[in-house]
């Protein structure tokens, strides 16, 4: 792993009180009424869990040397991503019975992202710098729906607003990366494409919401 990734793994742990707090109105407060929680929400907070772990735990062993484990954990992780992906079609319904269908955005367009950048980081599994690349875009996804909570919930900003700082968020982590790999001579297209896709996932919200 590059020297400066090396502590990746513990970053990603700021995922979990990021996600706590995202959720806790919505759902941990309530955790395990059944009548406030569907058992489809419980399957996808359980299956969004694993997945964040693995986010987490697969850096820390490749830092540690322990590849045979981290290529087990991968090829389980196809397992946990196709169920994650499905854990989202029970929303998508939801949405669709109960919301105005403009909500249908967020499932479907966090979902294409999570697929494009993790089917990437999948076929260059074998060139650790992009597959590693590709995964901490997936992992700035995630920044989406918990950030998309924290805003209004913790602190009463507007959905535009909250859309917005989630974006700054994750530009000024795309630029900070591109900016030490074009200063460390890495290869940086990742991020790049990463910063692209988010762009898009941008104006599709301004088209529908605005």
């Amino acid at each position: 792993m590059e020297k400066k990734y090396r502590y990746l793994g513990y970053v990603l742990l700021l995922l979990f009180p990021l996600i706590f707090a995202g959720f806790y109105q919505t759902y941990f407060k309530n955790f395990p009424v059944a009548d406030k929680i569907t058992y489809f929400e419980h399957l996808h907070a359980l299956i969004a869990i694993m997945w964040v772990l693995l986010l987490v735990v697969q850096p820390i062993l490749i830092r540690h040397k322990n590849y045979s484990l981290h290529r087990k954990l991968g090829r389980f992780s196809y397992f946990v991503f196709s169920l994650l992906i499905l854990s989202f079609v029970p929303q998508v319904v939801k949405v669709v019975k109960t919301e105005p269908l403009e909500n249908l955005f967020f499932p479907l367009a966090d979902s294409c992202l999570l697929l494009a950048f993790y089917l990437l980081a999948i076929y260059y599994k074998r060139n650790i710098a992009k597959h590693m690349r590709y995964m901490i875009a997936g992992a700035l996804v995630l920044l989406g729906p918990t950030v998309g909570r924290i805003g209004p919930i913790l602190f009463g900003w507007s959905g535009l607003l909250t859309q917005n700082i989630q974006y700054g968020i994750i530009y000024s982590i795309l630029v900070g990366l591109l900016i030490y790999d074009e200063k460390k001579l890495r290869n940086n297209r990742p991020y790049i494409f990463a910063a692209v896709l988010f762009m898009l996932h941008q104006l599709v919200f301004y088209f529908m919401f605005l």
